[in-house]
């Protein structure tokens, strides 16, 4: 060094180096100077070596949950790194105490707001495996947005409470304010309340999705749409069904969607007039019907009752699936079919008549 500068040009640069701007040297400045850049070189090295690598490994395997932990260190991590090396930088220099303070509630709140993004990331990567894993994933996607709204709201409330309570505010009274009036909105708002819960027992526990066909009473339809407080039908009419969630899940629902058979039971009535050899066929014949109809599966068939004016057969069979269409093709297929079979056999049908008896006044007996 000596051999480089002579002893005027090192007295002129200690002179420099010594001179004092804001409380600091020059020397203290390029010292953080040099922490800045450094740590910056780091973090570069860090992107172009490490976290490349790790993005195309994440890309490279079938599992989401290293995809969440690439994504959360580029999005939350990397500008946390940024901010750390600019505080540790500024932190190497003699700083006064207001500007110590802004620089210390500044990382709080920066760290605070990335650590809650990272958080609602999880839980979200949480609700989409969830409903990734459900049976009617596309319609659960819907139920997502209502409920992604209610934990970010949840989260950032708890976090706005941490931070607060970091920087020196006396949460505990702010907490009791929100007690007394978390209660009156409570009571003032109790129906809200049971229809959120509600809606959140409809998300979990599934007795109906979107797009299930449900009866609740005498009303009947199409479930479109479940929000946090009404979930909303589409009746057989046309019309839209608007029912609270509390409705429902105290309701008992009928969901036909769910059916894996639809069991069918259909009535024959011949009229008293059919011989007893074609009786005994009828049985043996509708079974034959069914047997052979595709979607159909015969269960019994039997010659049941007397009725007033008819001879009363009774079948049973399963219609495999819940879809109503497929089900009134199949029994508008065997009712044809039976009709074709008594038409070919002279089996007749039985209808409402009357007979009556008429006797002749004053015929002789003779």
């Amino acid at each position: 060094m000596n051999g480089l500068f002579n002893n005027g040009e090192m007295d002129v640069m200690q002179e420099i180096l010594g001179y004092k701007v804001l409380g600091n040297t020059v020397s203290d400045f390029l010292l953080a100077l040099g922490m800045f850049l450094g740590g910056l070189v780091f973090i570069y090295v860090f992107k172009r070596m490490i976290l490349y690598r790790l993005k195309k490994w994440a890309e490279a395997t079938e599992s989401l949950l290293d995809d969440l932990l690439v994504s959360a260190l580029q999005k939350s991590v990397i500008p946390i790194l940024y901010f750390g090396i600019l505080f540790v930088s500024l932190h190497a220099l003699a700083l006064s105490q207001r500007f110590e303070k802004i620089l210390e509630i500044s990382a709080i709140v920066l760290v605070t707001i990335y650590a809650v993004k990272a958080i609602i990331s999880v839980a979200n990567f949480g609700l989409q495996s969830y409903i990734r894993s459900s049976v009617d994933s596309l319609g659960e996607e819907k139920h997502l947005k209502g409920i992604s709204g209610l934990i970010k709201f949840a989260i950032w409330v708890l976090a706005l409470v941490f931070l607060l309570d970091n920087l020196g505010v006396k949460i505990s009274a702010v907490v009791a304010g929100l007690g007394i009036g978390g209660i009156a909105v409570a009571l003032a708002a109790q129906a809200v309340l049971g229809d959120l819960f509600s809606y959140f027992v409809i998300f979990f526990d599934k007795p109906f999705e979107i797009g299930d066909f449900i009866v609740v009473g005498d009303k009947m339809g199409v479930v479109e749409y479940v929000g946090i407080k009404t979930t909303r039908i589409r009746a057989l009419g046309g019309e839209q069904l608007v029912f609270s969630n509390t409705d429902l899940t105290n309701s008992r629902v009928h969901n036909f969607k769910k059916m894996e058979k639809r069991r069918v039971v259909f009535k024959l009535g011949l009229i008293y007039q059919t011989p007893a050899q074609k009786l005994r066929i009828v049985p043996a014949l509708v079974k034959d019907i069914i047997v052979s109809q595709e979607g159909a599966v015969y269960d019994r068939g039997h010659f049941a009752s007397y009725g007033d004016f008819s001879l009363n057969f009774e079948f049973v069979y399963f219609v495999t699936g819940a879809d109503y269409v497929t089900y009134m093709d199949i029994q508008q297929s065997i009712n044809l079919s039976v009709f074709e079979a008594f038409e070919k056999e002279g089996i007749e049908f039985a209808y409402p008549t009357q007979t009556l008896f008429v006797n002749k006044a004053g015929q002789s007996d003779g």
